[in-house]
């Protein structure tokens, strides 16, 4: 397969706007990351075990959906391109996302299936919708640059999408329900999110165009396209990296409500906490793109990991319970895990290119849906490790925790994040795309075609 560079380099207005489509596609995430496991045990009074078995299946199909959903777009295209695709399945998306909030129809196990059942709808619809929209920006630019600023740019949009849901979803959902019950806030908060979703992805969908087009003899099998991934090192090392990052940030933010509800006896700061910590990431997103270009993308994952690890080791050894220091610690650990994640999607669509040059095989698709469904599997793995220490620390919902259940929680909290990030470190180690080479590796392929 060769590349076709069709247009001229697109303007920064134009990698802007579609960039923009992350906060729509954040609105949905942001709301399943921080609330949907809480929204289980606090509002519906799911077991904990039972809460977190429902969303570890659902991530791991969610990661099977999304490496099918890859492989599909590398055999075929939507007739009438992925901008139009776009827009065409935000509908289904945002009405999916209402779905995952409406209360049980029932009661006992017919009541958890039809949450079981709207969770995976939900999922299923945003692997569909979502691994196009990441493909598409492979073919936005060539350029490295291009693809820095763009993760940047995504990364603050969804940085505020974040701010939005953790400050707004209780409010604006009761608002617009009309009424205080927190499942019925929820629910509200979900038709407001998908309503902005679908305006947004609309608007993305129709303005999108296309600087490099992917011109194939013959669209590669799914076997072709894992024995390519298996071979790219760049891919392979870079994921293991994310997966290992990925458990460790997310048993942080999902402890976040629990910790101030148990721990800080305050529901309302911790709400406050999760928009701070958005707003906070938003902030630091310039100054990780700045750093980039000095340290190079690979060498920010060192120092961003470094920091987060050091910072869990104050945590270990300070006990914070009051709402003031703990904001103050995970709003500083937020602007650190921001770096790790803009570090991720900036180097995630190079590893196309490495790719192509090791097994001259050029496959976007399998590359997004396989990350996708290594990210959902560190989810569920995260989750049930915070479901299984928080179960072993005798945790029962709405009620007053004992020292010693506080204390094992908070050792899952601190020290299983802390074990990830270092493996995260270990694995990126391995990693060869250093400050240079991404350039380097486009000019071979260059010369390859000529």
């Amino acid at each position: 397969m060769v590349i076709a560079r069709l247009r001229a380099a697109p303007a920064r207005a134009r990698l802007l706007l579609f960039a923009f489509g992350d906060f729509a596609f954040n609105l949905y995430w942001q709301s399943i990351m921080l609330f949907l496991l809480f929204y289980y045990t606090e509002a519906l009074a799911l077991p904990v075990a039972t809460a977190a078995a429902i969303y570890t299946i659902a991530s791991v199909w969610d990661g099977l959906a999304n490496f099918i959903a890859g492989a599909v777009a590398d055999r075929r295209e939507p007739g009438r391109g992925y901008g139009h695709f776009l827009m065409l399945g935000s509908i289904p998306l945002g009405l999916a996302f209402v779905l995952t909030y409406v209360p049980p129809l029932a009661s006992g196990w017919w009541g958890i299936g039809s949450i079981f059942v709207g969770h995976l709808l939900f999922r299923t619809a945003y692997a569909a919708l979502n691994v196009p929209y990441l493909a598409m920006s492979a073919r936005v630019s060539s350029d490295s640059r291009d693809r820095a600023f763009l993760a940047g740019m995504r990364m603050l949009f969804g940085t505020m999408a974040a701010v939005f849901v953790a400050r707004g979803t209780l409010p604006f959902g009761a608002w617009l329900s009309g009424s205080p019950i927190p499942a019925h806030a929820y629910l509200g908060a979900a038709i407001l999110f998908a309503i902005l979703g679908t305006v947004i992805l609309m608007l993305v969908g129709a303005s999108y165009r296309e600087q490099v087009v992917p011109v194939r003899t013959a669209p590669p099998s799914i076997a072709a396209s894992l024995k390519s991934l298996a071979a790219n090192r760049a891919f392979v090392t870079l994921n293991l990296a994310m997966m290992a990052m990925i458990v460790a940030v997310t048993i942080l933010n999902k402890s976040v409500l629990y910790y101030f509800k148990y721990f800080v006896g305050d529901d309302v700061a911790g709400q406050s906490a999760l928009a701070w910590m958005g707003v906070v990431g938003a902030a630091a997103v310039p100054l990780w793109m700045l750093l980039q270009r000095l340290l190079g993308t690979r060498g920010l994952w060192f120092l961003a990991a470094s920091a987060c690890m050091a910072g869990l080791v104050f945590f270990v050894g300070v006990h914070i319970d009051k709402a003031g220091p703990m904001q103050l610690f995970l709003v500083t650990m937020q602007a650190l895990i921001v770096g790790l994640h803009f570090a991720y999607w900036a180097m995630l669509p190079n590893t196309v290119e490495y790719g192509e040059r090791a097994t001259g095989l050029r496959v976007e698709g399998a590359v997004f849906g396989m990350a996708a469904l290594l990210q959902r599997i560190a989810i569920g793995l995260a989750t049930l490790l915070l479901a299984a220490g928080f179960d072993a620390a005798g945790y029962v919902a709405n009620v007053q925790q004992s020292s010693a259940t506080l204390a094992a929680m908070r050792g899952t909290i601190a020290l299983v994040p802390l074990a990830f990030l270092a493996l995260s470190v270990a694995f990126m180690l391995l990693n060869p795309l250093g400050k240079g080479a991404h350039a380097k590796i486009v000019k071979d392929l260059e010369d390859r075609g000529s």
